[in-house]
C-alpha cells in the first residue's frame, strides 16, 4: 500500500510538504533515507536510527539475492523481521550494482547474465525475477529493473537504455502482485534532455505509485543534474512521490528539494565515516587529519546528535589512528544524523514559506 498526501507546496519553487503513508507507518517528506545496503545500515543498530528519526531506509536487491539469499530472508519472515526494523523499507532493483560490473555481465533485451562479485557463480536475472526476489524480500517500496548507462556515452547507448528499461518496466509492471508493496518507475535517459522527456512519458503511461530519476550523480557536472530535475518537473505526475536516486550530499538536497524532489538515499554518510570524515555546517571536515589530535571540541558544536554531545575531534581521531571499529560507528552516527536532521530542517522551512532564505544562510556557511 502506498499513499501520497501533499500538504503543502511553495509558492518559490518546486518543493513539496508531504506525508508517505506505507505499511510500517508515515514518512514526512521530503525524506533522506540511510542506506542498508546488505539488511544494515553500516555499524549502525535499528535502535541508533530510531533515535536519529529515520522512518525509511534502503537495502538492495542484488547483494541480498546474492548473500544470504531471497528464499532465506522470506523463511525468516522477511526484510522487516530478519533485520529488526520495524519502520520502512525501499529495495533497490540492483540493476546499478548490475551494471557497474561491465567486465562480469551480458545484457539484452531478454534480462542480464552477470558473474558474482563474491565466488565467481554465475546468475540470469530478468525483470520477472527480480520482482520475485523484491516480492519475497518484503519491502514497502520496490523499484522496477531498469538498465543506467554509464556518463559519458552515446546518445545511441543511452537510447538503448531508455528503450530497454520502459520494455523491462512494463513487463515489472505485469510481475508484481504484492499489493501491500509499492513499485516504483525509473526514468532514465543520461543527460540527453529528449531521451528523459521519452522515458518520463513512456512510465507515466503505466501507470506507477511513484517515480525515480536514475542515471544522475554518476560524473555528470551537478548543473547537468539540476536541469534534468527542473525539466521533469513538468512531466512527472505531481500527485506522486519522486525519488533521487543515489544522490545525498548536503548541497544537493537543498537544491533537489528546490526542484520537487521528495525522497533521497545515498551511501555517503556511512562511507564517509570509514575514511575518518564528518559533515558540519560549514563543510566536510576530515578528522583523521593531524590538526584535530588536540582538538578537543565537538564535531560540529552546532549538532545536536549523541556523538557531538560526548565525544570530542581528538579522541574521534586516536580512534581512527587506533584503527578501532567505534571511530566508524560514531562518525556512521552523526554523518546519518546530520542528513535526517537537516532534511527535517527543510521540511520546517517549507513549512514556514522560508527555504530560500534557509538554502542561502546554509550555503553562505557550508562549503562543498
Amino acid at each position: 500500500m502506498l499513499k501520497f498526501e501533499i500538504d503543502l507546496t511553495s509558492p518559490h519553487n518546486q518543493a513539496r510538504l508531504g506525508r508517505l503513508i506505507l505499511s510500517h507507518g508515515e514518512v514526512e517528506t521530503p525524506v533522506f533515507m540511510p542506506v542498508g545496503t546488505q539488511a544494515t545500515v553500516k555499524t549502525m543498530t535499528s535502535e541508533d536510527l530510531y533515535e536519529i528519526g529515520a522512518g525509511i531506509i534502503l537495502s538492495n536487491t542484488y547483494h541480498l539475492y546474492l548473500r544470504p539469499g531471497e528464499k532465506l530472508v522470506a523463511k525468516a519472515g522477511g526484510l522487516h523481521k530478519f533485520m529488526n526494523w520495524k519502520r520502512n523499507i525501499l529495495t533497490d532493483s540492483g540493476g546499478f550494482q548490475v551494471f557497474s560490473l561491465s567486465k562480469l555481465r551480458k545484457i539484452s533485451d531478454e534480462g542480464v547474465e552477470f558473474q558474482s562479485h563474491i565466488d565467481g557463480s554465475r546468475h540470469f536475472l530478468t525483470p520477472e525475477k527480480v520482482m520475485d526476489i523484491e516480492q519475497k524480500l518484503g519491502a514497502d517500496i520496490a523499484m522496477c529493473f531498469d538498465e543506467c548507462a554509464p556518463y559519458p556515452c552515446s546518445y545511441e547507448e543511452a537510447e538503448r537504455a531508455v528503450n530497454r528499461t520502459t520494455l523491462w518496466a512494463k513487463r515489472c509492471r505485469e510481475a508484481h502482485r504484492r499489493e501491500d508493496q509499492a513499485l516504483f518507475g525509473i526514468v532514465q535517459g543520461n543527460v540527453f534532455p529528449d531521451l528523459r522527456v521519452r522515458s518520463a512519458e513512456d512510465l507515466v503511461k503505466l501507470d506507477f505509485p511513484g517515480y525515480a530519476v536514475g542515471g544522475l550523480s554518476v560524473g555528470e557536472p551537478k548543473e547537468n543534474m539540476y536541469e534534468i530535475l527542473e525539466f521533469l518537473h513538468p512531466l512527472l505526475p505531481a500527485d506522486k512521490p519522486r525519488y533521487l536516486m543515489g544522490v545525498g550530499e548536503p548541497e544537493d538536497l537543498i537544491e533537489g528539494v528546490k526542484r520537487g524532489v521528495d525522497m533521497f538515499d545515498c551511501v555517503l554518510p556511512t562511507r564517509l565515516a570509514r575514511h575518518g570524515t564528518a559533515y558540519t555546517h560549514s563543510g566536510k571536515i576530515t578528522v583523521r587529519n593531524a590538526v584535530y589530535a588536540e582538538d578537543f571540541s565537538p564535531i560540529d558544536s552546532r549538532c545536536d546528535c549523541y556523538v557531538c554531545q560526548n565525544y570530542s575531534r581528538a579522541y574521534l581521531r586516536h580512534l581512527i589512528k587506533a584503527e578501532e571499529i567505534l571511530a566508524h560507528r560514531l562518525l556512521s552516527y552523526h554523518n546519518v544524523f546530520f542528513l535526517v536532521n537537516l532534511m527535517a530542517k527543510i521540511r520546517e522551512a517549507i513549512r514556514e514559506g522560508e527555504l530560500e532564505r534557509f538554502s542561502e544562510e546554509f550555503f553562505r556557511e557550508y562549503k562543498s
